[in-house]
């Protein structure tokens, strides 16, 4: 999917991302019990959204689907690049304590949720 619609696949990682966090407040807040295996599956796919990410982002996705994607993405792609990696570098960083304990993902989320943010600060339009 990727190839043919990448605005449809960063759509729907963007879509899981969320999910995945959602979950994972919800345990923090204590609105779940802490699932270790869900923590797993969440780091597990937040791993995955850094890796492919960039290449989600050819010159014809600029625009179409409603993408909140900013033109300053290809204005800046090695910056937008390097976001993702620091992403994925603080999802690697923080999985096994996130995973071990519910004290560890209180710890762990917010390191994440940063790098995550740091990305969307420049890179996602606020509609």
């Amino acid at each position: 999917m990727a190839q043919s619609d990448p605005i449809a696949a960063r759509k729907a990682l963007m879509k899981e991302n969320n999910n995945n966090a959602r979950a994972a407040v919800q345990m923090m807040r204590g609105q779940k019990p802490f699932d270790a295996a869900a923590v797993e599956a969440a780091f597990a796919q937040w791993a995955d959204t850094a890796q492919k990410l960039p290449g989600l982002f050819p010159d014809n996705s600029k625009t179409g689907q409603e993408t909140k994607a900013t033109p300053k993405i290809w204005q800046n792609k090695k910056d937008f690049d390097e976001k993702a990696a620091a992403f994925g570098k603080a999802v690697a960083d923080n999985r096994a304590k996130a995973t071990a304990s519910l004290d560890g993902l209180k710890a762990a989320i917010p390191v994440v949720g940063k790098a995550c943010d740091n990305c969307h600060e420049d890179y996602r339009l606020t509609q």
